[in-house]
């Protein structure tokens, strides 16, 4: 059987640092697009997708963002699987009628979420994972029907309702991209900058890495999905 089709798409603005980490962990035939330059696919003839991270709030008022918002209601109605990734995870959340707020602080950094050993999307993942955070907005109400799977004290990390799937962590992060985005978190002060920093060591990183075995998970969702509905036509 072929690889699955999945559609990334890139709603990150520093983009090619972004699709670069995805199509690295997404064992797939990926087709990415940057949703902030206006690309979207022009059908739903995938297997499944994913959203990315963005330094964006689903709430903002920028065409780029409805129409992400428009054609990812279509794919869900359409059943494909779908992933979302922090500004993913709270987009889908969104779409699928739950509620994003701004937290009035920021989770940035290695931290522990707990999952509930339930989800098969963290199947083989310890309960109490390390995993890396960056994000001042949170889903505060999941949508209606959906399960919560995993949560720390900042709130919700794993959501799903159907096929749609969403985490609030950054699985997809290597060492550098880690760096980097501390590095550019300026507005949180040069203390807690160098906080995070000190942290990102390889000890958190191996502890991390965990995490990434839900991407394998995901795609193999997708391939019985893809395969359920063969059968079926």
């Amino acid at each position: 059987m072929t690889q699955p089709k999945i559609a990334l798409l890139n709603a990150a603005h520093a983009a090619d640092d972004t699709r670069e980490n995805f199509m690295r962990e997404l064992d797939a035939d990926v087709e990415p697009f940057g949703c902030t330059d206006g690309e979207l696919p022009a059908d739903f003839a995938y297997d499944g997708f994913v959203v990315t991270g963005s330094r964006a709030s689903v709430y903002w008022d920028e065409p780029w963002i409805g129409r992400l918002k428009t054609w990812v209601g279509g794919a869900v109605e359409a059943g494909l699987p779908a992933l979302g990734v922090c500004y993913g995870h709270q987009l889908l959340a969104d779409v699928l009628g739950g509620r994003v707020e701004d937290m009035g602080e920021y989770e940035i950094g290695y931290r522990t979420v707990d999952h509930d050993g339930d989800s098969r999307l963290l199947a083989g993942i310890d309960e109490s994972m390390t995993v890396f955070t960056t994000h001042s907005d949170r889903v505060a109400e999941p949508p209606p029907g959906a399960t919560v799977f995993a949560e720390n004290d900042y709130g919700i990390h794993g959501f799903r309702k159907g096929r749609a799937i969403g985490v609030q962590f950054h699985p997809e992060y290597d060492m550098e991209t880690a760096k980097t985005v501390a590095e550019g978190k300026d507005e949180l002060g040069a203390d807690r900058v160098q906080q995070v920093l000190d942290g990102i060591t390889e000890d958190n990183y191996a502890a991390a890495c965990e995490a990434k075995q839900l991407f394998d998970n995901f795609l193999t969702f997708v391939a019985e999905t893809r395969a359920e509905r063969v059968a079926a036509d």
